[in-house]
């Protein structure tokens, strides 16, 4: 299962600069302007060998200069649901603030693990953190998000207070797991519903820890298959304000919890950057992918022109990976959803597709000796042999040559174009490894 951190507090307290801090990101985040864009608040971690996910909820809230104390409850109520550890930020200068009590009180109550962050600790000689034990939250940690001291005692800390035993609640089996995604509205209960028809005996549900995934296995038609269904995704009809917020922090657990990820987008309305941010989701996860055009059955101009035109409008804007299958359907209608699960099929099969190694020396050796990669500062780089990783989670190949530190990005990308024209990798991610001999 997905391990989730979430970092909540007051604005200003540093909660974007830690999340770089500990995503590794540098992108220019830190930006007091609201509406910077949501996707930039989710990242991964890595510390002690456990990968964790990392959500800034300070993100989502609206105009951060006159922020209420509703908007902070509202992300700590999301935090308390959604995550299994909580970072509370708070700012070892100006010491404790009544909002911070506020915030404190509603941690309390919740019985989630919380980490007291008192962060730009930057010259502890000056400050103490001792006067946040008062929250009654634990021992606060003193750190500086700026420059990353103390952040490894607070990863330590995160690793001790994870939920242990979380592995163990998905299924077992070796069933592909497939998640529904998409927008709030972009048909992913309708589309559930309709797979999943009033036949519900033939289903099992299989609840993970409450807020995490429902898996739903699916047997019939030939297809048998675990469907990963976002804990209360249909129960949340009240939390329409935050309904983007929610849909990503779902979306991030169905998305970690599959192998492939069917992502709908609403024919009516095209493609909007929340489709975006969500593809970059799976993207970041290495997932495969499918895409469904819901709600074709409501638009008016079906010819194959109308078809080509919408195809190609999302494989421009989720370029450069545009090898993935894109299916038009209908979940209220019925029309071609049993296609979507048969793409999904597939596509989890060139997952799992191994080439032998013969046939792609073969073929690869061609494609090197026509277009070789350009040579740098004199140099010439000799791609000798390659090779596919077994026991590699999406298909990964290693090219051994003698410099390669000088293949670039566009040559990598020149490689992984031949492999698809030979080989069916539709909708997988490919990994493109050099290495010296």
């Amino acid at each position: 299962m997905g391990k989730l951190i979430a970092i909540v507090g007051r604005p200003n307290v540093g909660k974007s600069t830690l999340f770089n801090r500990l995503t590794g990101v540098r992108a220019a985040i830190v930006d007091d302007t609201s509406g910077t864009t949501r996707d930039r608040q989710y990242g991964k971690t890595e510390w002690g060998g456990v990968e964790m996910s990392v959500v800034d909820t300070g993100g989502w809230v609206v105009n951060s200069e006159d922020i209420f104390e509703e908007e902070i409850n509202k992300q700590v109520a999301i935090a308390i649901e959604e995550a299994d550890v909580i970072l509370f930020m708070v700012d070892i200068k100006n010491g404790i603030t009544d909002l911070d009590d506020h915030v404190a009180a509603i941690l309390r109550k919740s019985r989630k693990p919380v980490i007291v962050v008192a962060n730009k600790a930057d010259d502890l000689t000056y400050f103490s953190e001792a006067e946040f034990y008062a929250f009654g939250l634990g021992d606060p940690i003193a750190v500086s998000a700026i420059n990353g001291s103390g952040t490894g005692d607070l990863l330590d800390r995160v690793l001790e207070l994870m939920p242990k035993g979380a592995q163990e609640e998905s299924p077992t089996d070796h069933l592909p797991k497939f998640a529904i995604v998409g927008r709030p509205n972009s048909g992913k209960s309708s589309i559930i519903n309709a797979f999943i028809g009033e036949e519900r005996n033939i289903v099992t549900d299989i609840a993970g820890t409450t807020r995490d995934s429902i898996y739903t296995r699916y047997n019939k038609f030939g297809f048998d298959f675990y469907l990963v269904d976002t804990a209360g995704i249909r129960k949340k009809a009240k939390v329409n304000e935050d309904i983007e917020y929610y849909s990503v922090i779902r979306s991030i657990r169905a998305i970690e919890n599959s192998d492939v990820c069917i992502l709908m987008i609403d024919a009516t309305r095209g493609i909007e950057g929340q489709d975006a941010n969500i593809f970059s989701l799976i993207q970041r996860n290495k997932k495969g992918l499918v895409v469904c055009v819901n709600k074709w059955d409501l638009v008016e101009n079906k010819s194959t022109a109308a078809i080509k035109t919408f195809e190609n409008a999302i494989r421009n804007r989720f370029a450069p990976f545009t090898d993935f299958p894109i299916i038009f359907g209908s979940a209220l209608t019925k029309q071609r959803i049993l296609k979507v699960l048969e793409s999904a099929v597939n596509v989890y099969e060139n997952r799992n597709r191994i080439v032998p190694t013969s046939e792609l020396n073969n073929v690869m050796h061609e494609a090197i000796e026509a277009y070789p990669p350009p040579a740098n500062k004199g140099k010439y780089v000799k791609i000798k042999y390659v090779t596919m990783l077994k026991e590699a989670k999406i298909p990964s190949f290693l090219f051994f040559c003698n410099l390669p530190q000088w293949v670039k990005e566009p040559y990598k990308r020149y490689l992984e174009n031949k492999i698809r024209e030979n080989w069916n990798f539709s909708g997988t991610p490919i990994n493109i490894f050099m290495r010296e001999k």
